[in-house]
Order: structure tokens, then C-alpha cells, then sequence
């Protein structure tokens, strides 16, 4: 049903920026596996090189077409083909990168008994993440120190209280907080 709306996006960015309209990353996964992780790029190309954390919804790596994807999390969507795949679910604890999750300590390891989702407690407190890391001096010690410990710990208590019910009031509670 959205590949209408995926093959629109998808025009917008190749006349905004060129090509690949997809941009796949490695995250880690359940049983601590690797696996690529689909968005539509909204960063003009090798720019991760540059750092894996974007800073301010106003980061120069963003392009035009990049921003407003990002604004309204449409750049998350390609995730459905994680979810179709089996790597990835709706509801669970954000996917990520090696580098990170190599600074986990054994508790946060929990994170990766659990299928990891496109949306969760921590983004929903963390939908502005980008922002916080603007005004920080020093964003990857604030990723490291204080914004990790506490996305790891709405993972735990996601994992504690996973249920249908609980999945369905993330997903609202994300599609709410999209739309305002």
C-alpha cells in the first residue's frame, strides 16, 4: 500500500540530491546480529563518514528534502522492509550501531535478547534527540553518557512490560507525537 507514497519520496530525493534513494546502515540486532537497517537517505552521500551522530535538525550533512523527512520521521518507513525481513519489529528497542553497543555493559546487553523495533519508549522521550546534541559541547559524551544509559533504561523497561498492549500504546502514542 505505501509503495506509492515510497516511489514519491523516492523521486523527491533523487531530484533534490541524486542517488541512492535508500541509504542502509549496519545496526546489531537480536542475539547480538548484524543487519542493514533501511532508510531513505536524507544526508547527501558518504556523510556518515563525518560522524554517526546528525547534530540539530539544521546539520549541514541534512539535505533539502532530508529535512522535512526527518521532521516527520517518514525517513524511518523503509524499516517495514526490516519488519517484513524478520529482523526488525514495529514496537521494540531502537537498532544500534557497533560502535555504540560495544560500550554496552553486560546489564544493557539485555536490549539484545528482544527483536529490535522502529519505535519505542526511548523515541518517543528522545524524539529530539538532534536537538539535545546541538546544544551540547560535546555531543558523542553526551550520546555516550547521558542519552544512552537512559534510552538503555526504557529499554529495560519496555522489555519488562512487553505486551500487545503495551506495543499498541507505543504505536499510537508515536503516530500522536508525529502528527503534533
Amino acid at each position: 500500500m505505501l509503495m506509492p507514497f515510497f516511489g514519491i519520496i523516492g523521486v523527491l530525493i533523487i531530484f533534490n540530491s541524486g542517488f541512492p534513494v535508500f541509504y542502509l546502515q549496519m545496526r546489531v540486532g537480536r542475539n547480538n546480529r548484524d543487519f542493514k537497517l533501511f532508510k531513505f537517505r536524507t544526508m547527501y552521500t558518504n556523510s556518515d563518514k563525518r560522524g554517526l551522530l546528525t547534530v540539530g535538525g539544521r546539520d549541514l550533512r541534512i539535505t533539502g528534502i532530508g529535512y522535512y523527512l526527518r521532521k516527520y520521521k517518514i525517513d524511518e518507513l523503509p524499516q517495514l522492509f526490516n519488519v517484513l525481513i524478520g529482523n526488525m519489529s514495529l514496537v521494540g528497542p531502537r537498532p544500534e550501531v557497533r560502535k555504540y553497543v560495544n560500550l554496552y555493559n553486560p546489564e544493557q546487553l539485555l536490549v539484545l535478547s528482544v527483536k529490535p523495533g522502529i519505535t519505542d519508549f526511548a523515541s518517543l522521550e528522545f524524539i529530539n534527540e538532534n536537538e539535545l546534541l546541538y546544544q551540547s559541547v560535546d555531543p558523542e559524551q553526551t550520546y555516550i553518557y547521558k542519552i544512552m544509559p537512559e534510552k538503555l533504561a526504557l529499554n529495560k523497561k519496555y522489555i519488562e512490560q512487553k505486551s500487545f498492549l503495551t506495543d499498541l500504546k507505543i504505536i499510537f502514542s508515536t503516530l500522536k507525537k508525529i502528527m503534533s
